[in-house]
C-alpha cells in the first residue's frame, strides 16, 4: 500500500472513531435527559421526588413513572426514610398530566408502549395509595390528570394559591383515568361528576375547600414549610400532620372567600344525580339559568362517547376499591385506544 493509500486509510479510521465518540455522547446526553426528567433525592428524613420537566409543565413520561415507582418502593422498606415528598419543578406546575404527546404518537406507531405507560402508571398510582411511609405532595401549580393521579391518592395535599387542578380528559376524547373514578365520586355530593364530565377548574384555596388538598399554605411560606419537614427527626405520622396544619392555620389568603361552586352546589347535586348523560343535558335545559346554560355549552363541546364512559365510570368506581377501580380503568383506557386506531385506519 502506498503512502497515499495508508492517508486516506487513516484518515477513515480517524472519521470512524470520531462518529463513534460523537454517537457515545448522543447515547450519554439522551441517558442523562432521560434521567432528569426526574430527580430521586434523600434530604434530612424524607425522599425527595422532584419532576423536572417545567418546559413542558412537568407532564409525566414512562420513564419517569418507572423512575419513581422504583425508587419509592426501595425508600418504603428503608428504615432511614420517614417521609416521602413529591413536588414539581418550576413555579407553574405540580404536574399537568401524562406526556399526551408521547401517547398520541404512540397511538399509531407502538401499541406496546401504550400498554405499559397506562400500566405502570396506575400501578405507580395504587402504590401511592398503599404506601407504607406518608407521603406528601405539594401540588402548587397546574395539577391535572395524571398529576392527580400521584398526589390525591397520598396521606397529604398540599394546595396554594396558584393551585389549579382540574379532569379535563372529556375533551379530549378519553376518561379522568388514574383513579378519578374512585376519588372523584367520593367528593361531596356530585361536585366529582361535575369536575369530571365539566373539566371545570379549581383554583387556590377551592382546590382544599373541594377535599383534593388536605391542606392551604400560601406560596410563598412552602419553602419553609418543606425545610422544616425534611429536619423532622424519626417523624411519625401525627409529627407530620401537625407541622401541616400549623403552617395551614397560618395561612390567610382566600379565607374568606366563598367556594366558588357552593351557590351552585344544591343544583349541581341534583343535575348531575342523573343516571345518564342525556338526563344530565335535559337537567340543564330545563332549569335554563346562566350557570346551566353555561355548563351545557361546555358539555356539547365534550366529546360524546367520553362522557357516556366517564359517568359509568364514577357510578361503577363509587362502590370499588381503588384496585378494581384502576383495573376498570386500565381495561377502558385500552378499550378508548384501540378504538381510537380503528378511526384512524377508517381515514385511509
Amino acid at each position: 500500500m502506498g503512502q497515499q493509500g495508508l492517508c486516506r486509510l487513516m484518515l477513515r479510521f480517524n472519521l470512524y472513531k470520531r462518529t463513534n465518540i460523537i454517537l457515545q455522547h448522543l447515547k450519554m446526553s439522551q441517558r442523562t435527559d432521560a434521567a432528569a426528567e426526574v430527580l430521586l433525592e434523600r434530604k434530612g428524613c424524607a425522599g425527595v421526588i422532584t419532576l423536572n420537566r417545567p418546559r413542558f409543565l412537568n407532564t409525566l413520561t414512562l420513564n419517569m413513572v418507572q423512575q419513581v415507582y422504583a425508587q419509592l418502593k426501595k425508600w418504603e422498606q428503608d428504615p432511614e426514610t420517614f417521609l416521602i415528598i413529591i413536588k414539581g419543578a418550576g413555579e407553574k406546575a405540580f404536574c399537568a398530566g401524562g406526556d399526551i404527546r408521547a401517547v398520541s404518537e404512540a397511538r399509531n406507531t407502538n401499541q406496546e408502549m401504550l400498554r405499559v405507560f397506562f400500566r405502570d402508571e396506575y400501578i405507580l398510582n395504587n402504590a401511592i395509595d398503599s404506601c407504607q411511609k406518608p407521603y406528601i405532595a405539594l401540588i402548587h401549580g397546574i395539577t391535572m390528570g395524571g398529576g392527580a393521579g400521584v398526589s390525591v391518592h397520598g396521606h397529604f395535599r398540599v394546595a396554594t394559591e396558584k393551585s389549579v387542578f382540574a379532569m379535563p380528559e372529556t375533551a379530549i376524547g378519553l376518561f379522568p383515568d388514574v383513579g378519578g373514578g374512585y376519588f372523584l365520586p367520593r367528593l361531596q355530593g356530585k361536585l366529582g361528576y361535575f369536575l369530571a364530565l365539566t373539566g371545570f377548574r379549581l383554583k387556590g384555596r377551592d382546590v382544599y375547600t373541594a377535599g383534593i388538598a388536605t391542606h392551604f399554605v400560601d406560596f410563598e411560606k412552602l419553602g419553609m414549610l418543606e425545610e422544616d419537614l425534611l429536619a423532622l427527626k424519626s417523624p411519625s405520622k401525627e409529627n407530620i400532620a401537625d407541622v401541616l396544619e400549623t403552617y395551614h392555620a397560618k395561612s390567610k389568603i382566600g379565607q374568606d372567600k366563598p367556594f366558588v361552586l357552593e351557590e351552585h352546589m344544591d343544583k349541581i347535586n341534583s343535575w348531575f344525580s342523573a343516571n345518564t348523560v342525556e338526563q344530565i343535558v335535559d337537567n340543564l335545559q330545563q332549569d335554563g339559568s346562566s350557570f346551566a346554560l353555561e355548563q351545557l355549552k361546555v358539555i356539547n363541546k365534550m366529546s360524546p362517547t367520553s362522557l357516556k364512559i366517564t359517568l359509568r365510570q364514577l357510578m361503577e368506581g363509587s362502590s370499588k376499591t381503588l384496585p378494581e377501580v384502576l383495573t376498570m380503568e386500565y381495561r377502558l383506557s385500552q378499550a378508548c385506544m384501540a378504538m381510537t386506531l380503528v378511526k384512524a385506519l377508517g381515514q385511509f
